[in-house]
Formats: structure tokens, C-alpha cells, sequence
């Protein structure tokens, strides 16, 4: 089986987001899930480590925020070691960056608990948004801020081109009006990316982001969703009234591009997938390892030299899950891999988003049947992270949205060539 190798510069930060998934999340895991919507204050120090590492250096990206594409043009000589660890690429420069140190980390984390990593302040997925699209003057501008991020709309779904949010230039400012639902983290973090478009008739090319201020009084809270998952983190949904936002605050370019207009908004899901993937992977490894540990203690083994069909079924099942895991997190190693090197990556964020996420519910379900009535009860989180996994195959995406884009790359075909 080919193994990735993590690159010698990022193996502190992996050991530091794993102890924080184990000494700090997993503890207060079950607490924070029955205490919806109360802001898990233990997360405040971890920020603050966070922020020192950023500040000191030591840090190589430790969240959505720190994830970024790098330009072509400028390349680290650092390689990816692959296999045995050689150097397959000598003849070109490589880098490994802040995306795939911000999947490595949130690996970790999430092996802890999925809402608990989503609450951490100035790691939100809008963060990721503005890393993605925003100039250099606006990063520096945002830089220290929690972001959240308002795609989702009620008659919309997953169809992010079918945005009705509005966008009016006026002089200086742009007028927003519309709702926006599913917002992560919508009321703590203190800037929200708005997905609004200019111009309905234009379809997706007309959608642009913009960065609202959480206190803007056009921008108002309706309500803190009550959800099956993720409890830890809050989700709300905001009423946007003539909210008037400065016109530097519109991510990337404000011209309307008939071909290729809607690229810098959707290069946002080109960098926030993967990270969504990880998510996913986190959460396979925590149930994949509990559940292991689980079964041992009731005399069940794996012998990894033998077939599958020689075995039980308990550990022939283990067998195939930690198949598709693997699967899986190769995949998003690829697709973050590409956008630190500046490389087209959207197929391969929606392969990694697709088979993450869905591998994610179903071995999550699966880890609660094979843990019987340990697996169901609330002794272990096994059954919490089943309620949780679900969002992993939803948000930033379904999995027929995946698809979808997908067999849009495959065959060269647009969207609506391919609805």
C-alpha cells in the first residue's frame, strides 16, 4: 500500500493538534454536545497557543485560516516524500504549504471532536474564503479576524449558481438584501462572507463574496439552528436588510466575467473541500481506533498478513474500512498538495470531499453496529460521532454535488452542459 509521509516540518504541529484532540476535545466532548449553543470557553487557550505559534513562527498552519494557494511562480524546495521517501520529482520544485499542513492538523483535531474544531475562533471556513480570493491589502485588512461563511439560502441547496442574495452598487458601498441559513459559526465569528450576486439574470457568473461585519445592523441574527450533530458549534441563520457594505470589501475582482466570472468565488470550495475532508478523515480515524480498541478488549483481532476472508466478520469489516480510509485520505492529500503548488485542483477537492465524506458516515454507522450496545449508548462517543458525521457528507457540498462536478471535469463538460 503506498503511504504518504508527513514532511519532517509539520510533524510538531500533528503532535501538538493530536494532543489538544486528546487531552483537551475528547474530554469535554460529551459536555459541550448536551450544552448546545454555549460557547465551549476552553477554547479561548487554545487559541492563544495558536495565535503564539503564528506569531513565533513555530506555526505551519493550523486551521482554515492559514489556507491559502500559493502562485506558480513561487515554489518551496521542499518534496513530498511518497513510498520510500525519495525524491520521485528531482528535476521540479515542490511545495508543501499551508494547505496541506491545515489537512494534517485538522486530521488531528477532529479525532477529538468536529464541532469543538469548527468553534475555534479565527479558524472558521470563511477564513479559508478570504485566504482563497482576497487581495493582499484585504488579508492584511482581515488578518486576526474570525470568519464565518453565508452560501446556503433557503431555495437553493446545493446549487450555489442559483444564489438570490442581491448586491446593488451605491457610490461607495454595495446594498445587500436576502437570507442566508446553515451559517457555521455565524454568531461568534466577527466577519461573515456573503455569497450575493450582482446581477440575477447573469446566473453564476454575477456571484461575488463579501465580507460583512458581524455587528453591521443591516446583517441581523434570526435564529441558532438546533441540529442532529456538530452541536458544539453554532449554526445560525441571518435576514440581510439594506446592508450597506464598503466597496473594498468585495473579495477579488468586482467586474462581472462572462466566461469564467463565478472561477474566484468557487475557488473558495477548491480550497475549503479538502478541509472538509480532513474533517471527515478525523473522524473515520477516531471511530476506526475506538473501535479496534473495543473489540481487542472482546478477543477480536485483525491479522493484517491475512485475507479478509479468513477472519471474522467483525474484523473483516475493519479490514474494508481502513481500505477506504486510506482511499480517502490519499486523495485529500493530493487535492491540498495541488493548491500549495498552484495547481488546478477542483476534480480532485470533490473526489477528496465525495469519498471522505461518505466513507465517514459509513464507517462511523458501521463502528456503532460492530460496538453493539456499547456502540449505541452514550459510554463511548461512537455514537456521537455517528450524529456528527452526517454533516461532513452535506456542507460545502453533497455528495451529488461531487459527483456531479466531477463528471463535469471528466468529460469537458459545463454546467449546463451537465445539470
Amino acid at each position: 500500500m503506498i503511504d504518504l509521509e508527513v514532511p519532517k516540518k509539520f510533524r510538531p504541529l500533528i503532535e501538538q493538534a493530536r494532543g489538544m484532540a486528546e487531552e483537551v476535545f475528547r474530554p469535554i466532548s460529551r459536555k459541550y454536545d448536551l450544552a448546545e449553543h454555549a460557547y465551549p470557553q476552553e477554547l479561548d487557550l487554545i487559541s492563544a497557543l495558536i495565535d503564539g505559534m503564528g506569531s513565533s513562527g513555530a506555526g505551519q498552519g493550523a486551521g482554515a485560516s492559514s489556507s491559502t494557494r500559493a502562485k506558480d511562480d513561487d515554489q518551496e524546495g521542499v518534496v513530498a516524500a511518497v513510498g520510500s521517501g525519495r525524491n520521485t520529482r528531482e528535476d521540479k520544485k515542490v511545495k508543501n504549504g499551508s494547505n496541506l499542513s491545515s489537512v494534517l492538523s485538522i486530521l488531528e483535531t477532529c479525532r477529538g471532536d468536529v464541532g469543538l474544531t469548527l468553534s475555534l475562533p479565527r479558524q472558521g471556513l470563511g477564513n479559508a474564503a478570504i485566504a482563497a480570493v482576497a487581495n493582499d491589502e484585504q488579508k492584511a485588512r482581515y488578518a486576526g479576524k474570525w470568519a464565518a461563511m453565508a452560501i446556503t439560502e433557503p431555495e437553493t441547496g446545493s446549487d450555489s449558481g442559483a444564489i438570490r442574495t442581491t448586491a446593488v452598487k451605491d457610490g461607495d458601498e454595495y446594498v445587500l438584501n436576502g437570507e442566508k441559513i446553515y451559517v457555521t459559526s455565524g454568531e461568534r465569528a466577527e466577519l461573515v462572507v456573503v455569497w450575493a450576486t450582482l446581477d440575477k439574470s447573469l446566473g453564476k457568473q454575477a456571484i461575488k463574496s463579501f465580507v460583512v461585519r458581524r455587528d453591521n445592523p443591516g446583517m441581523k441574527l434570526v435564529r441558532l439552528e438546533h441540529k442532529l450533530g456538530i452541536r458544539a458549534s453554532d449554526t445560525a441563520a441571518f435576514h440581510l436588510d439594506n446592508c450597506r457594505v464598503p466597496a473594498d470589501d468585495l473579495l477579488g475582482d468586482p467586474e462581472i466575467k462572462i466566461e469564467g466570472g463565478f472561477g474566484g468565488a468557487m475557488q473558495t470550495f477548491d480550497n475549503t473541500r479538502p478541509l472538509v475532508a480532513a474533517m471527515a478523515l478525523g473522524l473515520t480515524r477516531g471511530c476506526l481506533d475506538t473501535t479496534t480498541e473495543l473489540l481487542e478488549k472482546a478477543g477480536v483481532t485483525v491479522d493484517w498478513d491475512k485475507p479478509a476472508y479468513t477472519q471474522s466478520a467483525a474484523a473483516a469489516k475493519l479490514l474494508q474500512m481502513e481500505a477506504d480510509y486510506e482511499a480517502a485520505h490519499a486523495l485529500t492529500l493530493r487535492a491540498a498538495w495541488m493548491a500549495d503548488n498552484g495547481k488546478p485542483n477542483s476534480m480532485e477537492a470533490s473526489m477528496a470531499k465525495a469519498k471522505a465524506g461518505r466513507t465517514c458516515v459509513n464507517v462511523a454507522l458501521a463502528c456503532v453496529e460492530l460496538a453493539g450496545a456499547t456502540g449505541y449508548s452514550e459510554r463511548e462517543l461512537l455514537e456521537k460521532w455517528a450524529r456528527d458525521s452526517k454533516i461532513l457528507d452535506i456542507f460545502e457540498g453533497t455528495q451529488q454535488i461531487q459527483l456531479l462536478v466531477i463528471a463535469r471535469r471528466l468529460l469537458g463538460m459545463s454546467s449546463s452542459q451537465l445539470k
